[in-house]
């Protein structure tokens, strides 16, 4: 089974870039996290750096990853600059990177790229992170937190982000991406439709448990619900 450490940046007393109340660590966990769902969704398994709001040092972050022994190792970031006058994507490698990781990070930024993203390219970093950790990494700078327009792009295309990125990483895996099936509606006494999602099937109710903390801790309504494998 493919194992990728997700990482996502600052958190805590560390919000990472700031712009009119809008922090970068609370943008960096609830894409990561929705990416997360969807490597879950296709058998890939993540381990994650934070799934809270809280701080994590460079240096656990890069141990975190050592000690799991992932394949990859991604870095979700926002960019800041100057207020509204820069803007796009770019996703870097470390300056002596290996191949899959320039495979990983040309494909991550070629998704981006299609969902509408300025292309500011795939580049060479000595970050700790990518400088640390011995899978191949990248990390990923999803647009400028203080560029009005890239933030308009990261709300209103957020799924289609979410998705991208999951098909890029899922490419380098070798695994095809899968549509989820539709999911089931129900209708309560009230007359009110909704529409129940899964994010997961397993076999150890401790895993399950933990899909249910990340969820809540994203702030969606989450619990278990067994059922016997036909």
């Amino acid at each position: 089974m493919a194992k990728i450490c997700l990482d996502y940046g600052h958190g805590g007393n560390d919000p990472g870039a700031v712009y009119k109340g809008r922090k970068e660590s609370d943008d960096n966990l609830s894409l990561g996290m929705a990416v997360a769902t969807e490597l879950r969704r296709h058998g890939v398994e993540v381990s994650e750096t934070r799934t809270t709001d809280r701080a994590v040092s460079l240096a656990e972050r890069s141990s975190l990853a050592n000690k799991d022994g992932c394949d990859y190792f991604i870095s979700f970031h926002r960019n800041a600059f100057q207020p509204e006058q820069a803007k796009g994507v770019e996703t870097f490698v470390y300056t002596a990177p290996s191949t899959k990781s320039v495979q990983l990070a040309e494909k991550i930024q070629k998704a981006l790229v299609g969902i509408g993203f300025v292309n500011r390219g795939v580049k060479r970093a000595n970050f700790h992170v990518l400088r640390e950790t011995r899978s191949p990494a990248v990390l990923v700078e999803a647009g400028f937190l203080d560029n009005s327009l890239d933030n308009q792009l990261f709300d209103s295309k957020r799924k289609e982000i979410v998705i991208a990125l999951a098909r890029a990483i899922l490419s380098q895996l070798g695994i095809s991406y899968t549509t989820p099936p539709p999911t089931s509606q129900t209708a309560p006494d009230s007359g009110q439709i909704l529409y129940r999602v899964m994010a997961g099937s397993y076999a150890i109710r401790d895993n399950a448990q933990k899909q249910v903390a990340r969820l809540k801790a994203a702030g969606f309504d989450a619990t278990i619900m067994i059922y016997e494998k036909p």
